[in-house]
């Protein structure tokens, strides 16, 4: 009789468990669907669409979102590498769409073009010319979709790298370059980057980070830039607020794409999948970029510069854009952000698109300050 009311325990247990499961679940996709239903875009004027196109010969996918078809096109090229900003773009975009369509790419090697080309098929296409010739080719492929004669190019930290090349070889295809988190020159970048870590764990004594940045010093030195160094170097000062202003941590960003209307859930996983099969690959390239001798670009530039940032400090950026020739430039300071700029100010962002870049795409000069 023990053992029956035992096992009857036992089975009520797993049922309550599995019941505890299945409402956890059911709240997670209620929580999706109340994101889904916010954004989603009802005005009959507005487009919202997922696809996917061929870009370099690979099917890659593309978002795009606006209240408005008229409005200028915004091409955001993510981060990372293998950053995709398709599955945190509700987060930040919901009021840019009200003024500007904008178009998200998951590049190859990242998300759900990792997804759904074979690997061994990219791993040999994983270099910096071959990105910035994808760049080109999203912005010919939209501009000829929409109607468009122009449009805006605008990109994060890694995206950066290939959307500056494309700027540089197709100036004719865009009204502006908007640079976020931009990067310039790799090894500077990572020298400050590590001069901050190394300054911030010095002032508040921190053992475990001196021991773990004296592990990897002197930085980057002499030696490669391999994935593990870059890692240990990456850490620290992004845990003293160098992502995210004033945070240790960038939880609200890591964990955003579970609530995404836009990645399923199973689709979450090829975020990780496509970061490891990507940085490796390209990282030997990645820490030769060096844009600093580039003088002249022949459209209007504008550089969103987070104070705080200190994953790709702003002090080559400045530094560049101070002696850059350019039919327009400016560069604008945002006071509470690090390198996760429309995250962080979302505000801000929309108001600095509509004074300095919007009037570009409709053909005015607005005064530079």
């Amino acid at each position: 009789m023990k053992r029956q009311w035992l096992a009857m325990g036992m089975i009520v247990a797993a049922l309550a468990a599995r019941g505890g499961e299945l409402e956890d679940a059911r709240a997670y996709q209620k929580s999706r669907a109340a994101v889904a239903d916010l954004t989603r875009i009802t005005a009959p004027t507005g487009i919202q669409e997922s696809y996917k196109a061929d870009i370099g010969g690979i099917g890659q996918w593309l978002y795009v979102r606006g209240q408005d078809r008229a409005n200028p096109i915004i091409l955001f090229v993510h981060g990372g590498p293998a950053s995709p900003a398709i599955p945190t773009a509700w987060q930040f975009q919901r009021p840019i769409e009200e003024y500007f369509t904008v178009v998200h790419w998951d590049q190859r090697g990242a998300g759900l073009t990792y997804r759904d080309n074979p690997p061994a098929q990219v791993a040999p296409t994983l270099t910096v010319a071959r990105y910035v010739d994808d760049t080109i080719e999203v912005a010919e492929h939209l501009r000829k979709r929409h109607g468009k004669g122009k449009i805006i190019l605008m990109a994060h930290s890694w995206g950066t790298v290939p959307a500056l090349g494309a700027a540089l070889k197709r100036p004719d295809l865009f009204h502006a370059y908007v640079g976020v988190g931009q990067v310039i020159s790799t090894r500077e970048n990572e020298r400050i980057s590590f001069d901050y870590a190394q300054a911030e764990a010095t002032k508040r004594n921190d053992q475990e980070a001196l021991k773990d940045l004296a592990s990897i010093a002197p930085y980057p030195g002499e030696l490669p830039i391999t994935r593990e160094r870059i890692v240990t170097a990456r850490k620290w000062p992004q845990h003293y607020g160098g992502l995210s202003a004033f945070r240790s941590e960038s939880t609200y960003y890591f964990g955003g794409p579970r609530l995404s209307p836009d990645y399923a859930p199973d689709d979450v996983a090829t975020i990780d999948q496509g970061n490891v099969f990507s940085l490796g690959r390209l990282l030997p390239e990645f820490v030769t970029v060096d844009y600093s001798r580039v003088d002249t670009l022949r459209i209007p530039v504008v550089m969103f510069l987070g104070r705080h940032d200190y994953t790709t400090p702003t002090a080559p950026t400045e530094a560049w854009l101070r002696k850059l020739r350019a039919p327009y430039k400016q560069a604008v300071w945002f006071e509470r952000s690090a390198h996760m700029v429309p995250w962080e100010e979302p505000g801000k962002t929309l108001v600095s698109l509509l004074r300095y870049v919007r009037p570009l795409a409709d053909g005015k000069m607005p005064a530079a300050e």
